[in-house]
């Protein structure tokens, strides 16, 4: 049931958990399951609004700067914690928050700050450094070099339309694009195993090889299988079952600079369809070994504009999910929202750096050093602003 909060038991409430971030220790986030670990990345590019992802609804001044955005936002809220709230198209996703497979970290960020560029802000996030053209590799890709036995190309693989710069580097790494060249031996070798134990899919291989024209042939043979986020989700969830242990994804359109609260339900659906076709694809047993991280490049101004939709802003907030995670709860620490507490007075401040996620993943499942995430992965990250709880 929803708790009704007012503006003063909120700011308390947020100031409570600003002091309590002392006690909190990395170990906090994912439960200890160790070796066999799975890992999927999910970048969400355009810039996903995550104060309504997260609704602050116990937060009068989100209501203030969001006047049409925040309609009806506290009539049922799905909440999660006291005063946040889920938007409701990732209503599917509540069992997983209940099951202790789903959590949210607030008001993160990269390091970038500057022109809120998607451009900028993408490369910045993918490279994992601290400025633009800082990096021509990806941090994902780094972090392979420092995993014990990663060394073989179905190891780690990107399932996108277009490059993931992210998992791009010196390492082995197998890249797929459902409009790739599928005469290519990397297409070859990650069809193989996407379709090994598959009869329908594995037969129309078999017979598109045989004809002339194999790359029309295949694509015709499998045009059932559309390149949805779901789709694309269950791709890597066959790779995670054999070869496999991380996984990259890319899902576009969450730039809703217009009426965003039809641009964002649509997204928003496809991102829960994803997550849930991973969960059911994997089953339980490597369910259970899974962390999935969502990252964006920035988050969105508090308020909205005059086109019902937000600008480029700075704060976001990261999706996690899976088996292996300690869910069911909020991470970070919540800044608010008044006007002294918004970053240059416009953005929602972060209290984060969103790295710290996916570096808790590298330690603590696969075996990544503190100093290899800090130096080499990550550089500039401080691994000691652990997590706390909101």
């Amino acid at each position: 049931m929803a708790t009704k909060l007012s503006r003063r038991s909120f700011l308390a409430a947020g100031q409570g958990l600003l002091a309590a971030a002392a006690l909190a220790t990395p170990s906090a986030v994912f439960a200890a399951a160790p070796g066999d670990r799975r890992l999927v990345v999910i970048i969400l590019r355009g810039g996903l609004d995550g104060l309504d992802l997260l609704r602050p609804y116990g937060d009068p001044d989100w209501r203030r700067l969001r006047p049409t955005l925040s309609e009806g936002a506290a009539k049922t809220p799905l909440e999660l914690a006291p005063g946040f709230a889920l938007h409701p198209s990732l209503a599917p996703l509540v069992p997983l928050w209940q099951a202790g497979d789903l959590a949210f970290a607030p008001a993160v960020a990269t390091p970038y700050r500057d022109q809120r560029s998607h451009f900028e802000g993408q490369d910045i996030l993918e490279q994992g450094g601290r400025s633009a053209g800082e990096r021509d590799d990806g941090w994902l890709n780094r972090a392979l070099a420092l995993i014990p036995g990663s060394g073989p190309q179905g190891y780690a693989v990107a399932l996108a339309q277009g490059r993931m710069l992210v998992l791009s580097g010196a390492e082995p790494a197998l890249f797929w694009s459902p409009d790739s060249d599928l005469r290519s031996a990397e297409s070859a070798s990650l069809l193989d195993q996407l379709y090994a134990e598959d009869p329908l899919f594995a037969q129309a291989l078999t017979a598109a090889r045989e004809a002339d024209g194999m790359g029309d042939a295949l694509r015709q043979s499998l045009s059932t299988r559309k390149a949805t986020p779901k789709a694309t989700a269950q791709l890597a969830a066959e790779m995670l079952k054999q070869e496999a242990r991380i996984a990259a994804l890319s899902l576009g359109g969450w730039d809703t600079h217009a009426t965003q609260a039809v641009r964002l339900e649509r997204g928003l659906k496809r991102l829960g369809a994803a997550i849930l076709g991973l969960r059911d694809s994997l089953g339980p047993d490597v369910w259970a070994k899974t962390t999935v991280v969502t990252m964006t490049e920035f988050g969105r101004t508090v308020a909205e504009n005059g086109t019902r939709g937000t600008d480029h802003g700075t704060g976001a907030v990261t999706l996690l999910a899976g088996g292996a995670l300690k869910g069911g709860r909020l991470y970070g620490r919540w800044p608010g929202l008044g006007e002294g507490n918004l970053y240059e007075g416009r953005d929602l401040r972060p209290t984060q750096d969103v790295r710290l996620y996916p570096a808790q993943v590298l330690a603590e499942a696969f075996g990544a050093t503190r100093s290899d995430l800090e130096r080499t992965v990550f550089p500039g990250l401080s691994l000691s602003e652990a997590p706390a709880f909101l």
